[in-house]
Parts: structure tokens; C-alpha cells; sequence
């Protein structure tokens, strides 16, 4: 490999690394003597002592910073869109860049709490990382290309919809709202709800694309995923790989910033349990991978009470516990309905390793537990009548589908099941909502 800045994105870059490195000397300078004191004020400040210059002149090299940060970002994604290491990080170190200054702000206007002490000073450190890279495999992989022809701009917006699974990020919204109005035993503040919401919504997206990014090439074997965007190569795969990590990452600030260290310590857990932990370790190499990977979807409404309350009660388990349960028979209908998709595929999903007879017993014997795991709630008096009656008439909505899955079989009734059980477990959050409020 031999390094060159023949390009004129690997100068572009290398002038970046130049303006962060004088910025950093710069904000040290201003953080040692003191002089953020003296020069109050946003985007500008108006020095009220001489030193407060040197914060004006930091404040005036962010914002050249920023701007050079932002073409850098924007050549990237016209002329290295298929280049799976430089876009991915070029990206990941503009929404680093950005975040350090997000945060830099917003403790000082919090008086220095200490988890975003901590996460300024990480992110210094990822930044000059990911910016040493950068400037490296620009200088390595770089080369001045044409920005391709023109992209159907529409196209692009619904599959980066599209590759955020929005119904399902809908739905774990349902449940992180839901754990936030029964955390706080009242309506959240509008701001409370919008950034944990958002930074939910954030953390549930960047982690369905990371989940296409890493299956592109097993979705293409399967009917139902092989018109997604990475699988059908609308998007390229560094495209899908940059936008999910972007927002992942953004979503951590967001709830570090917004919320509370708990909430976003949570969030986080849940990005690294699906993207690490199930994606890449257990979706092809055990047949319980539903039932152990459950526990990605189940963390959002602990998330919504951590949001609400700073800490994890009984009843915060029992909402993870409920999404729990409800995953396995929830995707083993699926998985009857999709069968010959997931047996191309080579997913060890329980009907292909298992058959379908005792796919379904399973269907049945998770149902039940799922049902009586709803109702430790009222047991342990974590909820009252409202939620009481929900859970019994819900649950017994959805006995009755998996009690047919079980003596009918066949695809018509497991499809059945796996519709009734989204609007089973969005309703019973639901009810959760409303009977906090009553």
C-alpha cells in the first residue's frame, strides 16, 4: 500500500486533521486557564476580559471546523459511496466530531456532570483515532472520482426508510413510551418523551441497518428480504453500514445529552445485544436464537422507566420479561409461514431444525408463559384493574390463535398468530399507559 495525496479528498481530509489538531491546542489552552469563564454566549461570545479572546478564537475554529468537516462529509457520500471502509469512516468521525462539540456545550450549561465529562473526553480520544485513520487510508484508498450519475433523491429517502424497519421501530417505541409513562406514573414532559422517544427511534433504526448490512447477502436467498436495499443493491453496502452506525452512535449522545447516563447506558446494551450478540453470534448458529436474542427487543421499555426515573424497579423487569416471552412465538409463526425461506437461507430457525408439529407446541407452551408473565403485575400490585382486565381479555385473544396454531396448522393460522401477537403486545402496552394514568 502506498500512501498519496494525489486525491483531492485525501488533502481535503488531511487539511481537517490539520484545523482539529490546532482546535485541540487551542481548546486545552482555553479549558487550563480558565478562559471559558470570560467570553459567555452562543454561537459567538462577547469577551468580558481579555482572555475571553482565546475562547471567541476556539469558538471561530469550531465553526471553520465544522464547515470543513461538512464537505468532507458530502465528497464522501458523492464519490466514495462504494468504498466500504473510507464512507463508514468518514462518517463515523464526522458525527464523533460533531458530538465531542454537542457535548462540550451542553456541560458546560450543566455545570460538568461527570458521565458527560467522561463522554467528552471518549470522544476526544474515538475522534483522534477515527481521524488518523482517516487521514491514512484517504491517503491509501482515496482517489478523485466522478460523483456517479444522478441518484433518484426520493429513491434514496425510502430505502434509508426502508432499511430502518419503521414498523418495528414503531412498535419498540410503543413499548419505550409505554415504560415511561408507567416509570413516571403520569405524562412525561413533552421534552422527556421527545428526546427519549427520539433517541429510542435512533438506537432502533441504526440497529435494523447495521441487522441488513450484516445479512445482505442472506436476505438475497430469502423472498422476503431479497428486495430490501442492501440485498438488492440499491444502496451500496458501505452506504448501509455508514447510516447505521451514524445513527447509533447519534443516538447514544441524544440520550446521554437529554436524558440520563442510565436511559442511554440501556439504549446502548440493546444496540450491542441485536447488532453483536444476535445478528453476527446467534442468528445462524443456534436454533434458540429467537428465544436468547428476544432480549434486544425487550430492553426499550426499561429504557422508557430508566428515562422516567433514573433507576430499574420490579415492574421495569416485568415489562422486559413480557417482550421476553413474546418474541419466540411471535417469529416461530413467521418462521412456519417463511419456512422454505429461512431452510434456503440456512437459518436454523426451530421449524426447519425441529419440524413444525413441535414448532407449534412451542407456539402454544410460550403463549401460556407469556400470559402468565403479564399478570405478575397485578400479582405484586404493580398495576391496577385497567391493566388487569387488558391483560385477561388480550391474552386470551391470543391463547386462542396459538391454541389453532397448535390443533390446526398450516400457514393461514400461524399468520394469524403472527398479526394478532404485533397487535397483542401493542395493545397491552397500551393498557399499560392507561392505567398508569387512571
Amino acid at each position: 500500500m502506498k500512501y498519496s495525496l494525489r486525491s483531492s479528498f485525501s488533502r481535503l481530509v488531511l487539511a481537517l486533521f490539520a484545523l482539529v489538531f490546532l482546535l485541540t491546542i487551542v481548546g486545552r489552552i482555553v479549558t487550563v486557564t480558565g478562559a471559558w469563564a470570560y467570553c459567555t454566549g452562543l454561537p459567538v461570545c462577547t469577551p468580558s476580559d481579555p482572555i475571553g479572546y482565546l475562547k471567541l478564537v476556539h469558538l471561530v475554529l469550531v465553526g471553520i471546523a465544522s464547515i470543513l468537516m461538512a464537505l468532507v462529509l458530502r465528497k464522501a457520500w458523492r464519490e466514495q459511496r462504494d468504498q466500504n471502509l473510507l464512507l463508514p469512516l468518514t462518517t463515523v468521525t464526522a458525527v464523533l466530531f460533531f458530538g465531542q462539540a454537542f457535548v462540550g456545550a451542553i456541560q458546560v450549561a450543566r455545570n460538568f456532570p461527570l458521565h458527560l465529562v467522561v463522554l467528552h473526553t471518549l470522544s476526544a480520544v474515538a475522534l483522534w483515532i477515527s481521524l488518523g485513520m482517516l487521514v491514512f487510508a484517504s491517503g491509501v484508498l482515496g482517489m478523485d472520482r466522478e460523483a456517479g450519475p444522478h441518484l433518484d433523491f426520493r429513491q434514496r429517502v425510502r430505502d434509508f426508510f426502508t432499511l430502518s424497519k419503521p414498523l418495528i421501530v414503531a412498535l419498540l417505541l410503543v413499548t419505550t413510551f409505554a415504560g415511561l409513562v408507567a416509570g413516571g406514573k403520569a405524562w412525561p414532559s413533552v421534552s422527556l418523551a421527545f428526546w427519549t422517544l427520539l433517541g429510542g427511534a435512533l438506537a432502533a433504526a441504526g440497529s435494523s441497518a447495521l441487522n441488513q448490512y450484516i445479512d445482505r447477502e442472506l436476505d438475497k436467498n430469502m423472498q422476503r428480504t431479497a428486495k430490501r436495499p442492501l440485498a438488492d443493491q440499491r444502496l451500496t453496502a458501505a452506504e448501509g453500514l455508514s447510516y447505521g452506525l451514524a445513527l447509533c452512535l447519534i443516538s447514544y449522545y441524544v440520550m446521554a445529552g437529554f436524558v440520563n447516563l442510565l436511559a442511554a447506558l440501556l439504549s446502548l446494551t440493546g444496540i450491542f445485544y441485536y447488532v453483536i450478540f444476535y445478528s453476527v453470534l446467534l442468528k445462524k448458529a443456534t436454533v434458540q436464537n429467537i428465544v436468547i436474542g428476544g432480549g434486544a427487543g425487550a430492553i426499550p421499555p426499561m429504557v422508557g422507566w430508566a428515562a422516567a426515573t433514573g433507576h430499574l424497579g420490579l415492574a421495569a423487569w416485568i415489562l422486559f420479561a413480557i417482550v421476553f416471552m413474546w418474541t419466540p412465538p411471535h417469529f416461530w409463526a413467521l418462521a412456519i409461514v417463511r419456512l422454505k425461506d429461512y431452510e434456503k437461507a440456512g437459518v436454523p430457525m426451530m421449524p426447519v431444525v425441529h419440524g413444525e408439529e413441535k414448532t407449534r407446541r412451542h407456539i402454544l407452551v410460550y403463549t401460556i408463559e407469556l400470559i402468565v408473565v403479564t399478570l405478575l403485575l397485578p400479582l405484586f400490585n404493580l398495576a391496577g384493574s385497567v391493566y388487569l382486565v387488558s391483560a385477561l381479555v388480550l391474552g386470551g385473544f391470543l391463547l386462542y390463535a396459538a391454541w389453532r396454531v397448535f390443533t390446526i396448522g398450516g400457514n393461514k393460522v400461524a399468520w394469524t398468530m403472527y398479526r394478532w401477537s404485533s397487535m397483542y403486545l401493542a395493545f397491552i402496552f397500551l393498557a399499560i399507559v392507561v392505567d398508569a394514568l387512571v
